[in-house]
């Protein structure tokens, strides 16, 4: 672990943008970009993967399918079968044209919640949680790029003094609890 880290500030995202692929380039460590809102590419530039979030949406819009099917399988056919309209519940096959609505709407429902629950669960989001945003300027007009240093700290002044960085300070990192 780092003992110091380096707080570059940006006012503009695609200067970041260049900055990032700089840091990058020269192999330095980029530990945590704060940004006001998304900058597209920013995730590759920094070096995240991709998440698996599709595939846990695509296996939670399943588990509600199921769930959909199974209900109205057990409501309409198995426990209480109606003659509605003149029609007979015999199967579930049979009916299953007036049954699409509610499979479609709990697909979406488990899909949507459960996307949800796993956002707040993954990014460690709970309730009355202090923030840890290092600068609060970062939440209005401004992007903070924090450097890990590990000695090499009067080279990657230099190199972010060339990055057009309208502020640059060395600071110790904050111990926070998760």
């Amino acid at each position: 672990m780092a003992t110091k880290v380096i707080h570059a500030i940006y006012t503009d995202d695609d200067v970041l943008l260049d900055a990032v692929k700089k840091v990058r380039a020269a192999k330095y460590t980029i530990k945590e970009v704060f940004t006001p809102f998304p900058v597209h590419g920013l995730d590759k530039a920094v070096g995240i993967e991709p998440t698996r979030i599709a595939i846990a949406s695509f296996l939670y819009g399943l588990l509600g399918l199921t769930v959909a099917v199974v209900m109205m399988n057990y409501i309409m056919i198995v426990d209480w079968p109606q003659d509605i309209g003149g029609k007979p519940s015999f199967t579930f096959i049979q009916n299953m044209p007036a049954f699409i609505p509610i499979m479609f709407e709990l697909t979406v429902f488990f899909a949507g919640h459960l996307m949800v629950i796993t956002f707040y669960l993954r990014s460690k989001i709970w309730p009355f949680r202090k923030a840890e945003n290092p600068d609060l300027r970062t939440t209005d007009d401004h992007f903070l790029m924090e450097i890990e240093v590990h000695g090499e700290e009067t080279e990657l002044l230099k190199l972010l003094s060339n990055t057009h960085a309208s502020e640059v300070k060395v600071v110790e990192p904050l111990k926070i609890l998760g």
